[in-house]
């Protein structure tokens, strides 16, 4: 990906979606030096700048130069139309892999302190004495090995776990971890069977639609499942029938392949399963300034962004 020539982006108009609010827009306005306008307003031959959740479909063609979402993920983006080429997608991560990391670190403190039994037995006035985990020396294998991924690792291994990445492609040992492996190895087979948790992290793409399959779920010997990442890279069925056989202990799901989840969604009968709302890391306005800010003074020094999304492979 290569970011917009210098002439076309000196004379491109700001767009906004309707999801992007009015402080966001100002700053917006601000970092370009340019007003915002809304979607409708682009002239038929005007090359624009789209900053936003979604892209119409009358948007994408040519003229778009660069669309920076106000989201993670962006396999939405990439799996309703074509995208137009040449035109660079950015993407807000901001303080996401903290908030996601902390939302995992609570869920593994909670199941070793038994927080949901504590809770039941207050329901029920009683009385019993429960016991405690220690989360030192247990292990948790995280699916994903990028920037949110290394988050989640990194503070649970400042907890004491032991941290074993799984990636698709060799690489240098990321932030966090204290080793990597390939998925599809007898080595993730052999970490899937270690483990006390496992996280995924991941992207939905053509190559992580449904990963999570009855294979690795019969790896796993009573691991607990979390689910920060893309709903669909979860066979359900296959979840369903690990939770029942208890090579899942628990999972804890903050993303579904269907969402929102309605009241008669089959996963809210999963047994032994939390569900949330795809709450584990909202993205805050800030978030959308800081990271436009520092995408924007890249593509004016004609570097790529580090936020770029590689839109052949979907993140």
């Amino acid at each position: 990906m290569k970011p917009p020539s210098p002439g076309p982006l000196s004379r491109a108009r700001l767009l906004t979606s309707p999801s992007v609010g009015p402080s966001v827009v100002r700053e917006l306005e601000r970092i370009t030096g340019r007003p915002a306008g809304s979607a409708d307003s682009a002239g038929p031959d005007d090359p624009f700048v789209y900053v936003g959740d979604v892209l119409p479909d009358a948007l994408r063609t040519p003229r778009l130069l660069w669309f920076h979402s106000v989201n993670a993920g962006t396999d939405a983006l990439l799996t309703s139309g074509a995208w137009p080429e040449d035109a660079l997608l950015t993407r807000t991560v901001g303080r996401m892999g903290e908030r996601i990391a902390q939302y995992t670190l609570g869920w593994v403190l909670a199941e070793c302190q038994s927080v949901a039994e504590h809770t039941a037995q207050h329901a029920r006035a009683e009385w019993h004495r429960l016991p405690s985990e220690l989360a030192v020396g247990r292990t948790a294998v995280v699916h994903g090995t990028g920037r949110i991924g290394s988050s989640v690792a990194g503070l649970l291994r400042a907890c004491g776990v032991r941290t074993i990445g799984v990636g698709r492609t060799p690489r240098a040992l990321p932030e966090g971890f204290d080793r990597v492996v390939l998925a599809g190895t007898a080595d993730e087979n052999t970490a899937l069977a270690d483990a006390r948790w496992v996280v995924s992290t991941l992207p939905l793409t053509g190559a992580t639609e449904r990963f999570f399959d009855t294979a690795r779920f019969t790896a796993m010997r009573g691991a607990t499942f979390i689910n920060v990442g893309r709903g669909a890279t979860v066979d359900m069925a296959a979840l369903r029938n690990a939770l029942h056989s208890r090579t899942v202990r628990r999972a804890v799901l903050d993303v579904l392949p269907d969402e929102p989840a309605g009241p008669d969604d089959p996963a809210w009968l999963l047994p032994h399963t939390v569900i949330t709302s795809h709450s584990s890391g909202i993205t805050a306005d800030e978030d959308v300034v800081t990271d436009f800010a520092a995408c924007w003074e890249a593509v004016t020094e004609g570097r790529v962004p580090a936020l770029v999304v590689d839109t052949r492979r979907g993140y």
